[in-house]
């Protein structure tokens, strides 16, 4: 488990740093950065669409190397035709080198960029806040959360079902979350066995818990989205991850640098 860290970033009294050159694109996306404290703060400006989010996406996730206290992301000067542009953001959240540990917040002063954010499941990993100032003020809450966590990567074959199944037996148990295990076991078998048959990838597997919840989330090298698989006309066939969506709080599908992520959010409620 990380050491609790607590940051500095809401001294009104702070210096910030000289706000470096903005990096602009082709496609009418620039992106500013600067530093207060130990709270790395990205501005987004132009046009944000599927096909240029992913270089939002990537600023942040560099934005997090050096652990600092928190990422901030205003996005209220972003233009979104297409709102499914937004889910390209959770890939920096979820990106196999990604610290947990470290908040990531947006800021939007526009009531439906808010909602959209919120209603994209986008929120749930990523905070959004109408100002500045209240997601400064909500960093060191946020930094103070204790959220265990724990990553394997595991081979390309059928042992990796076994062993996945294992691994989080072994964490929850060690995490105090016994209640969690029946539907976590599940979760996870459907993700790998997903991965070994669709995509013949070595899947990478992270479980999170924070709070009352966990997150099962495993990665792979493959950039086509996990959907359910229709069932069929005659019988009961009903796909994997139709079963996880029934057990899950959440559940999602997110394109990341090196492919995607697929996660499972489960609570107390989700029993077997």
């Amino acid at each position: 488990m990380p050491a609790e860290r607590t940051p500095a970033a809401a001294r009104a009294t702070a210096k910030a740093a000289p706000v470096s050159a903005v990096a602009k694109s082709q496609s009418s996306l620039a992106i500013s950065t600067r530093t207060e404290n130990s709270v790395v703060l990205l501005t987004a400006e132009g046009v944000l669409e599927p096909s240029n989010s992913a270089e939002l996406r990537d600023a942040i996730m560099k934005a997090t190397v050096d652990l600092p206290s928190a990422v901030i992301v205003d996005v209220s000067s972003l233009q979104v035709p297409d709102q499914t542009a937004w889910l390209v953001l959770l890939g920096a959240r979820w990106h196999v080198d990604t610290r947990p540990d470290v908040p990531i917040m947006l800021v939007s002063n526009n009531r439906v960029a808010r909602e959209a954010i919120t209603g994209k499941g986008v929120a749930r990993f990523m905070p959004v806040y109408p100002t500045e100032k209240a997601a400064v003020k909500a960093v060191d809450r946020l930094s103070r959360r204790k959220v265990r966590h724990a990553q394997a990567k595991l081979p390309a074959n059928l042992t990796s079902l076994r062993e996945s199944r294992q691994l989080v037996r072994e964490w929850l148990t060690n995490w105090s979350k016994p209640g969690l295990i029946p539907v976590a076991l599940v979760v996870v078998n459907v993700f790998i066995e997903n991965v070994l048959e669709h995509t013949g990838s070595e899947p990478v597997m992270r479980v999170e818990c924070d709070g009352p919840t966990a997150t099962i989330a495993v990665a792979d090298a493959s950039t086509a989205p996990a959907v359910p698989l229709a069932s069929p006309p005659k019988g009961i066939d009903v796909s994997g991850l139709a079963i996880v969506d029934a057990l899950s709080r959440a559940w999602g599908s997110t394109p990341t640098a090196s492919g995607k992520t697929v996660w499972a959010v489960i609570g107390p409620e989700n029993q077997l």
